[in-house]
């Protein structure tokens, strides 16, 4: 079955055909780095992360490519962020990049997000962005006035085709304040001049300045994509005029298409209003984290469409956590099954097992159709009840057990890290290791029950209850969940 994507460029779904038959070229907008990552952040990254999982998992090579930002994105007021984060903090403003760097992959590492194959700084690549700015001088895209250069919007005639605007219907200066040394209140900045006293400086061929924000992202993808590459992603807050000016600018430069497809993710709402910093409605990953599991904010996030817009809100955190403790509970039960389950005759688990391919297919349609992560779980969900029934009248062989945990350790893990999986290696935080653990203590309480010891038994409940994990008797036995 074939992959298809909305594009945002051509407003409709397309089916995707990579420039090489073989492998997948991504580029990210990645952070600014000068202060925490919110949720707002994680639902396009987490979005992504699963994008590039599922090619992976289709046998696509990726090369993932996501930019740090680290200079020239500018408030409205004109000031560098990176500026206003030391000035915030009285350090340096590299000390303010490493900082906020570092705690960006602290959060996408704890959510379970790859990280990409290239994160390229925008500081680090000056040199490219000046090349590419020379070049949309002498093609005449771009003029300088004193010691800073300008693209000219009139020059490319296609300039608003991903957002839909035209440049006769913009208003100007409304992202950033007008200046008059422009031939067009819509030009936009290649290289801005720099005060004496501006700390993020570099020598030009105009002057001592600095990069405007766009062309960073124009110059990395050019370096490690190549002038044309496949997918461009990032938030839909950033369509106009970030992505506007990128595609302007490249393809005037390379004088070649520059992303065949464009996949935009929907904006984060707090009662429907976009999460932002600036409106002071955000909440950290790290404090989200505090209160939830990261395969709970992950659920939560995957519960939509990626280029759907989504409200943040306990009741659908709360939510998210119990989809999480469903799903999770049902692939530990299929793996304790299958450690004493007997070796069977193939052929008489073939009406499970063709279920099992049916539910298979299900999610693999799902993700093929423009990376449908809603539908793709509702197959996880409908999976774990049959197979619960199926456990319970017995009629779960050990070859459909192990065919059931391979569906979630590929599909619920791999791809969309929602449910847990065994650690690599040696490490503590093995979900593996939890599960055994906690039907130890089950078994120990059963023979404090047996022997009369309810004093040990009900201990021993109270004690996991204190650590979230619940247990429930039942006509079957004992199982559990994991609760906030």
């Amino acid at each position: 079955m074939s992959q298809t994507i909305y594009n945002v460029l051509s407003r409709e779904k397309e089916t995707f055909k990579p420039i090489s038959e073989d492998r997948v070229m991504m580029y990210v907008c990645g952070p600014t780095v000068y202060d925490n990552s919110h949720v707002g952040h994680a639902k396009t990254y987490v979005s992504f992360d699963v994008v590039v999982r599922w090619f992976r998992y289709c046998g696509y090579r990726v090369r993932y490519v996501q930019n740090i930002t680290d200079v020239g994105h500018l408030l409205d007021d004109g000031e560098d962020r990176i500026l206003k984060g030391a000035r915030r903090e009285k350090v340096e403003p590299m000390e303010i990049v490493e900082r906020y760097m570092r705690s960006y992959f602290e959060d996408m590492d704890a959510l379970g997000v790859t990280r990409p194959d290239i994160s390229p700084r925008a500081s680090a690549h000056v040199p490219e962005q000046i090349e590419m700015i020379q070049a949309l001088l002498q093609e005449g895209h771009a003029y300088e006035v004193n010691g800073s250069v300008y693209f000219s919007v009139e020059s490319f005639k296609d300039y608003g085709k991903l957002s839909g605007r035209h440049v006769e219907e913009m208003e100007a200066g409304r992202r950033v304040a007008v200046r008059d040394e422009k031939r067009h209140p819509m030009d936009f900045a290649l290289w801005i001049k720099a005060p004496s006293n501006h700390v993020l400086q570099w020598p030009s061929p105009w002057g001592r300045g600095y990069p405007g924000w766009h062309i960073e992202c124009s110059a990395m993808s050019n370096k490690y994509l190549g002038a044309t590459f496949d997918i461009h992603g990032g938030g839909v807050d950033n369509i106009f005029p970030h992505n506007e000016c990128e595609i302007a600018q490249s393809e005037c430069a390379n004088h070649t298409a520059f992303a065949n497809y464009w996949m935009l993710s929907g904006t984060l709402l707090v009662d429907g209003v976009k999460m932002s910093k600036s409106l002071g409605n955000f909440v950290t990953i790290k404090d989200a984290l505090k209160q939830y599991r990261s395969e709970a904010l992950r659920l939560f996030i995957l519960s939509g469409l990626y280029r759907s817009p989504a409200d943040y809100s306990t009741a659908a955190l709360d939510a998210a956590t119990k989809g999480t403790e469903r799903i999770n509970t049902a692939a530990r039960r299929v793996r304790a099954e299958l450690k004493h389950a007997k070796a069977d005759d193939a052929a008489n688990s073939g009406r499970l097992v063709d279920l099992l391919d049916q539910y298979r297919m299900r999610f693999t349609s799902a993700m093929n159709d423009d990376f449908n992560a809603p539908l793709a779980l509702s197959a996880l969900f409908d999976l774990g009840k049959d197979l619960n029934t199926a456990i319970d009248e017995g009629s779960a062989t050990r070859t459909v057990l192990e065919q059931a945990d391979a569906i979630y350790r590929e599909l619920g893990g791999d791809v969309l890290g929602v449910i847990q999986t065994e650690a690599k290696g040696n490490g503590a935080g093995s979900a593996e290791r939890e599960a055994s653990l906690i039907q130890m203590l089950i078994e120990m309480r059963l023979e404090a029950r047996k022997a009369r010891d309810y004093t040990r038994a009900d201990a021993i409940r109270s004690r996991l209850a204190e650590i979230g994990i619940l247990l429930e008797d039942g006509p079957k036995g004992t199982t559990y969940r994991i609760g906030n």
